[in-house]
């Protein structure tokens, strides 16, 4: 194990990083499951290990920073954040550790994956391409297309959690996430065909394994977003998001309890069980993110005092989380999400909508935008002046701290 040495950062900078860690290993982790990839499980043993040294900084900082009780309660809000981090990318590592001692998945979950919220798709550059030779930053890929790249195999080398500097070259293979709306745009950008699948015939009755599949999908897509919600209620203090983000925990239980039984049913009619202990631990996995998610609320819950520096934690790390009010002059106003495609067109994920004193988790894309519905979502920082330009009807891109007011 790395020894691990003290090195002096701010509070502020290692809870940046824990976040920004915890959620690329939770993406590399389903990625490595998805391409049932041992070079990207590898990454993220690798990632968890710089994960420790953030723990081991943030306790101390925890110790350093209270001198008097008010302080060492908010620095006790503070480190439960950091232990939230730590666990989600605990659980990571093990689901990477299943790669690489050969635990097998059902060929049905590879084939449900894609069909999660946000999928995960790999395109090789072409020759010539808009992208060959270029930066991820120059074409604005994720505000542009809706998908983010995660990471980039250069022949047998990898280049993981690139960022807008990080120069594209023919050949490269691009690994990204996104909406399913995002995947064509991604292609033609890349040079490369696109290609949709298409299903054939009459769909045939689910069984025990079709179900547990589905439900793990969704499982995941909860997961995902309860952990948008957790720190969007940080974010903007906000009590009814953290008990939204409660009941989606106490909800992901019951999915868990309904699919083990699904699985353990299934058990009994194939002959091969291996490939269910897979399931068995992803739903394990997905549970311990949405209950990390709700230890993140738990601190607006009991009324720990939310230091400022929440706002720049949430504000400067590689996804941030927006909110915008959608004006008259919005050419959102009466459009449905399907028709706006706000996640292909600025790559923010919508967690919710606000509209008069009803919240709206997990929108669908029938949810219709009305004028002072205000927006949640999450994404990239040239993605937001998209989103804002959208949401307030202007032509120009302003400073996205109007969101701050």
């Amino acid at each position: 194990m790395t020894e691990l040495d003290y090195q002096p950062m701010s509070f502020k900078d290692v809870l940046i990083e824990m976040k920004d860690i915890s959620e690329l290993m939770v993406d590399l982790s389903y990625s490595a499951i998805l391409f049932d990839s041992r070079e990207i499980a590898l990454e993220v043993i690798n990632l968890e290990e710089r994960m420790n040294q953030m723990v081991y900084q943030a306790r101390i900082q925890s110790i350093l920073g209270a001198r008097r009780v008010e302080e060492a309660e908010a620095m006790s809000g503070m480190l439960q954040v950091a232990e939230a981090a730590e666990d989600i990318s605990n659980s990571a590592s093990e689901v990477a550790k299943l790669i690489l001692k050969d635990i097998t998945f059902p060929a049905r979950l590879r084939e449900a994956l894609p069909e999660a919220e946000e999928m995960t798709v790999r395109v090789a550059v072409a020759e010539g391409s808009r992208i060959d030779g270029r930066t991820l930053g120059d074409l604005k890929l994720q505000s542009s297309t809706g998908m983010r790249v995660i990471a980039i195999r250069r022949g047998t080398a990898w280049i993981y959690d690139p960022d807008k500097e990080t120069h594209v070259v023919c050949g490269d293979v691009l690994m990204a996430k996104g909406p399913q709306t995002g995947e064509k745009p991604l292609y033609e950008i890349a040079g490369a065909e696109y290609m949709p699948e298409t299903g054939a015939g009459e769909p045939e009755p689910m069984s025990g394994l079709d179900r547990a599949v589905s439900v793990m999908v969704e499982m995941k897509n909860i997961s995902e977003l309860s952990v948008g919600l957790a720190y969007t209620a940080l974010l903007f203090d906000n009590k009814e998001v953290a008990h939204e983000v409660v009941s989606l925990d106490t909800r992901m239980d019951d999915m868990r309890y309904q699919m083990d039984l699904w699985i353990l049913e299934e058990a009994k009619r194939i002959k091969n069980v291996e490939s269910l202990r897979g399931l068995l631990y992803m739903s394990s996995f997905a549970e311990t993110i949405s209950s990390a998610a709700r230890a993140i609320v738990d601190v607006i819950l009991r009324e720990i005092e939310v230091l400022p520096v929440f706002r720049k934690i949430i504000r400067e790390s590689d996804e941030i989380i927006s909110r915008v009010a959608v004006t008259a002059s919005s050419p959102l106003v009466g459009m449905s999400l399907k028709e706006v495609s706000l996640g292909t067109v600025t790559g923010m994920v919508v967690l919710a909508i606000r509209s008069g004193d009803r919240w709206i988790y997990r929108p669908g894309k029938d949810v219709r935008l009305k004028e002072g519905d205000t927006i949640i979502a999450k994404g990239r920082r040239d993605g937001e002046c998209r989103l804002f330009d959208l949401a307030l009807g202007r032509k120009t891109n302003q400073n996205a701290a109007d969101m701050e007011r």
